[in-house]
């Protein structure tokens, strides 16, 4: 009788422990495992002490719990615009500094779309490859209602939508700059030059 109540508590905390971990499979990220789980992707980040999004197959990540509680009510008590910001940051961070290359797609140069387009895949999301396909994505968005993850797009050329940006939030915003010859982040509005090419905003991040 002990021996059968020692066994059916060891199941019981068997089936806690796993359904408190999730293991990475191959093709997942970040953002879909935090879709699947129903966890604040920033919360995962800061359940596993994670630095960016990065994830490797095999590795178990911490997805409920009472330390997931406490994250939970600290991500609710955030305000509305910055969640999910630590998770877009980490995830567009990984391509800055890479040099600007017209057409480029890899770490040896991208321009604007390839680095929208590469920052969203590791959130789960595939952005077609053109500034202007990307303007044809999503939701619009208003420039007061802006949030971390929203593209933003600019007439650089003549053109609607001839470049393509990330916002940040706190009126940053990540892109690939030709004239800076680099992916950095930098003022929005507060800088003439992008403020006065603003063509309007989508969010694929929802």
């Amino acid at each position: 009788m002990k021996l059968s109540h020692v066994l059916l508590t060891a199941l019981a905390l068997s089936g806690t422990a796993s359904a408190a971990t999730y293991t990475v499979k191959a093709g997942d990220t970040l953002y879909s495992i935090a879709k699947a789980t129903g966890v604040d992707a920033s919360t995962l980040m800061k359940l596993n002490r994670l630095n960016s999004s990065t994830i490797n197959v095999g590795q178990k990540l911490t997805v409920s719990g009472a330390a997931s509680a406490s994250a939970a009510r600290a991500t609710t008590a955030a305000a509305p615009a910055a969640r999910g910001g630590t998770f877009v940051r980490a995830a567009a961070t990984r391509y800055l500094g890479i040099r600007y290359v017209l057409g480029g797609n890899g770490n040896g140069g991208i321009d604007c779309s390839s680095y929208t387009m590469n920052v969203f895949r590791q959130m789960g999301i595939n952005l077609p490859r053109t500034a202007a396909a990307q303007w044809r994505v999503g939701s619009p968005v208003s420039r007061r209602d802006l949030r971390a993850g929203d593209l933003v797009f600019f007439n650089t050329m003549g053109r609607t939508a001839s470049h393509v940006g990330i916002y940040m939030g706190d009126g940053m915003m990540a892109n690939a700059n030709s004239y800076k010859g680099r992916t950095v982040v930098e003022p929005l509005f507060a800088n003439s030059y992008w403020a006065n090419r603003y063509d309007g905003a989508r969010r694929v991040l929802n």
